[in-house]
């Protein structure tokens, strides 16, 4: 296959994703595996352009919440065909990181939006899902010592005094002071995540590219 075709099947699969196509993205993504177009090139130059793009939307009021779940969905479905084909080519993952909704708030949105980032970026995600203890993100993060990031929603402001709860849980474990805590959701501001002694995104893309950021500096630190 020449160049220019791959340039184009490529090019349609950004717009598949971009326009909420879930079952066309299926397609183009295995098309695109069909006729040797490396993994990683897919990723890069369909995937992720086209997960950008959809936030670019979003942050300009171009498009709505169903539409950005559609591409989710689009997203979520390239990354399950790609990544099994990625670990055989060798892709270097960033890390893995916990995520889930503080106790008391059942939103899943941004929480879901944020795993398809974390993905597209190269880290393993285990999600816990939304309405979560404080003792169920400790026991995640020391049945999993080799992660170092958690990232913890909250949509709504009630819910602000059981994030808090959850984060000042984890900072009182010794064993895990090293853990970097994300927050992110409707509820929260930069103040707010600052006082807890958390980092703030204020998007799904924020969130990719700030654990992108952590784990580099924690891997120098190694």
């Amino acid at each position: 296959m020449t160049d220019k075709m791959g340039i184009a099947c490529l090019e349609e699969l950004k717009k598949a994703i971009e326009t909420g196509q879930p079952k066309y993205t299926e397609r183009l993504v295995l098309q695109a595996l069909e006729e040797s177009i490396r993994p990683s090139r897919i990723l890069n130059e369909a995937l992720i352009p086209a997960i950008h793009s959809v936030g670019d939307y979003y942050r300009s009021d171009e498009t709505d919440i169903p539409q950005i779940l559609l591409s989710a969905r689009c997203m979520r479905i390239g990354l399950d065909l790609l990544e099994p084909q990625l670990e055989r080519w060798g892709r270097h993952y960033q890390g893995k990181i916990i995520l889930g909704t503080v106790e008391g708030d059942l939103h899943d949105i941004g929480k879901n939006l944020v795993a398809v980032m974390m993905r597209s970026v190269g880290f393993k995600v285990l999600d816990l899902g939304v309405d979560v203890l404080p003792e169920q993100f400790i026991d995640a993060l020391q049945s999993n010592p080799e992660v170092n990031i958690v990232c913890i929603s909250c949509l709504l402001t009630p819910s602000i005094v059981e994030l808090r709860t959850t984060v000042q849980a984890i900072r009182q474990v010794k064993s895990l002071s090293h853990i970097k805590i994300m927050v992110g959701g409707g509820a929260i501001s930069e103040a707010i995540a600052q006082k807890m002694g958390a980092v703030y995104t204020g998007s799904a893309i924020e969130a990719a590219d700030r654990a992108k950021e952590l784990a580099r500096e924690m891997g120098e630190k190694a």
